[in-house]
């Protein structure tokens, strides 16, 4: 470690991948998936770090943050993290640029964990060995066939926890969740996700109409700005069935808002929107004091390593887009077994290196 090291260099790119096939699910549909990449350089290393969102967060990176970060200490990440809340203050902590925000702050954490030599998790305080994560994928877009197809392969895999998507059809919501519970047998976690689709009591009403199925877990049954109503699902769903929200959170005072008012059982936090792997702490520090258990969302390379040092930390999200392109781009992306991830410890940093000849023809920025 050389306290005199300067950050000499940092470049953006942004690749777009098509689906394999049509996605939707309550309330949106879509038939690729963009990832920008963030590479910081220093001292011989780089650090890697990516958000999902559309190809103009490079360019907001670029020209907004960039200036912030070259010729700073790789080692004072919280003061960098100060900086570039500063930079994006007139465009909101929020959205788009707390997405660039958060590509950076996990290129840094990379950064620092690779000059130091070792695994992030390690930096960082591994309690976990391993990571449990559920199966996500069920778009509202597929056949019943391949709905049952998906879920049946991860039970297959060893997976215990399956969500699908529901509520873009809701008359054809429960023949969907019988689908997917005959797929993954009777001990199978089934989780439900309706992108805040419906009113409250609509979606009291599904579970209603379900509860043969033995839902566990109901994400977003309500727009998660609405935590009154979130908080009125919560109360009146049966003890089995938890309420999980927070995907969309950016910043600490969201989730200390959604926490405060009750809504969930189970807090959501995802690194590539609330700012990076120092934001996501932040979240998981926020969820342990009001003792409620902790996940992330979607790019589970990513979010590996940090998961491991939460002690509240209890199951993630394999979400199919984003494992799917992880694999296809990152050397070092540690696949599922016996539905837990687990790192490679002999890999410094977040243990991925990207594979840039892969990626090439996917790349538009």
């Amino acid at each position: 470690m050389d306290l005199t090291d300067r950050i000499s260099e940092l470049t953006v790119s942004a690749y777009t991948v098509p689906t394999d096939l049509p996605e939707s699910d309550g309330t949106l549909g879509w038939n690729s998936t963009t990832m920008v990449l963030v590479k910081i350089e220093c001292s011989g290393q780089s650090g890697l770090g990516y958000t999902y969102g559309d190809s103009c967060i490079a360019s907001f990176i670029f020209r907004i943050l960039r200036p912030f970060v070259l010729n700073q200490s790789p080692y004072a990440i919280n003061g960098i993290f100060d900086k570039m809340l500063t930079a994006i203050r007139n465009e909101g902590e929020c959205g788009l640029a707390y997405m660039a925000v958060s590509a950076v702050d996990v290129a840094l954490w990379d950064l620092k964990a690779k000059l130091l030599g070792l695994p992030l998790c390690e930096l960082l305080g591994q309690t976990k060995q391993g990571a449990k994560v559920y199966g996500s994928g069920g778009f509202t877009s597929y056949t019943n066939e391949q709905l049952h197809k998906q879920l049946s392969g991860w039970a297959e895999q060893g997976f215990s926890a399956f969500k699908i998507k529901i509520g873009r059809q809701p008359d054809k919501d429960p023949e969907r969740i019988g689908v997917a519970r005959k797929a993954i047998s009777a001990d199978g976690a089934l989780f439900i996700d309706a992108n805040g689709t419906f009113h409250a009591k609509q979606a009291l009403q599904l579970l209603d109409k379900v509860s043969e199925s033995d839902i566990s877990w109901f994400e977003e049954p309500v727009s998660s700005d609405d935590l009154q109503g979130m908080a009125f699902v919560r109360e009146g769903s049966s003890a089995n069935v938890r309420v999980a929200a927070g995907e969309y959170g950016y910043n600490s005072g969201y989730f200390k808002t959604m926490l405060q008012a009750r809504a969930v059982d189970v807090l959501q936090a995802d690194a590539t929107r609330c700012g990076g792997i120092t934001g996501f702490l932040k979240a998981a520090a926020l969820s342990e004091a009001f003792h409620i258990p902790f996940s992330f969302h979607c790019a589970p390379a990513l979010h590996l390593h940090p998961a491991l040092c939460v002690s509240g930390f209890e199951i993630g999200e394999y979400f199919h887009d984003h494992a799917r392109i992880e694999h296809m781009f990152f050397d070092g992306a540690s696949p599922p077994v016996g539905g837990y991830l687990k790192p490679d410890l002999s890999r410094p940093g977040l243990g991925l290196n990207f594979k840039y000849q892969d990626a090439e023809p996917f790349r538009i920025s």
